[in-house]
């Protein structure tokens, strides 16, 4: 059973994931309508995985993802939100989150990304690693901004492998893999 908190500033949109995730037999600890309120929830119920939205009122998703970080380490953040673009996905995996998902996706592929998360397996959805991989790839031929290993790593997960199944792929620890792609988002936010 996951311990979840939910946090989006959509009242229908949460009370539609807390019966997803009941039925599903896992344990929604609780709401939060801000990121403000998100951070406080996170530091005190301990849930395993913040599913977040970014846009919310008072504090947006991004800095409460970095300060749930912070103050409740032993928390993990997944992203579900309606933002599909590269800089959102690097500014919210820069500050922590383990997961980014569109809300297009079914709950079937949200569920399971929480579990994966909440397990300790970073998740890129593959439509977002190959967008990041072909902006990458469209940086000047003189600019160095991806390692050989880096742009392994980004095409696995475009060809849909988890961190896991990629490291395993190309022989290296996920923990590796994960490090790599916060490079990745370093390096990029940088230019």
């Amino acid at each position: 059973m996951l311990k979840i908190l939910l946090a989006d500033d959509h009242a229908l949109l949460r009370e539609g994931l807390r019966k997803s995730f009941e039925t599903a037999g896992d344990d929604v600890v609780g709401e939060a309508s801000s990121g403000e309120e998100a951070v406080a929830l996170a530091r005190a119920l301990q849930p395993q995985v913040v599913l977040m939205d970014l846009s919310m009122p008072v504090m947006d998703g991004i800095e409460a993802t970095r300060r749930i970080r912070e103050e409740a380490p032993g928390v993990r953040v997944a992203v579900l939100t309606m933002h599909d673009d590269i800089d959102k996905t690097r500014d919210a995996i820069a500050a922590g989150a383990s997961a980014y998902l569109s809300k297009g996706t079914s709950f079937t592929e949200v569920r399971d990304t929480v579990q994966r998360v909440a397990e300790g397996d970073t998740v890129l959805s593959p439509a977002l690693a190959g967008a990041m991989l072909n902006s990458a790839q469209k940086q000047s031929a003189n600019q160095d901004l991806l390692s050989d290993r880096q742009i392994e790593i980004l095409q696995a997960i475009a060809d849909g492998m988890s961190t896991k199944q990629a490291g395993r792929h190309l022989g290296i620890t996920t923990k590796t893999v994960h490090n790599h792609c916060l490079l990745y988002t370093s390096d990029a936010a940088d230019d």
